[in-house]
């Protein structure tokens, strides 16, 4: 799993623990059994490795501007 976190490095990914807890946020930082994610209002979660369950990579849409028909 820690392995699979470093790849998803720098990405959007919501983050399911056993405990049915979800977190959303940027990896920023995987080691010592802990995976760092930085949220939207730049606050930081630490959530242990082995309380996750999945791992869901964010697509976030593309926004137009303008008017939808």
């Amino acid at each position: 799993m820690e392995e699979l976190l470093k790849q998803l490095m720098g990405k959007k990914v919501d983050v399911a623990c056993q405990t049915n807890v979800n977190f959303r946020g940027d990896i920023v930082n995987v080691e010592g059994g802990v995976v760092f994610l930085r949220d939207e209002d730049e606050r930081v979660a630490y959530v242990s490795i082995d309380k996750i369950a999945a791992i869901y990579e964010v697509k976030d849409p593309s926004i137009r501007p303008g008017f939808i028909g």
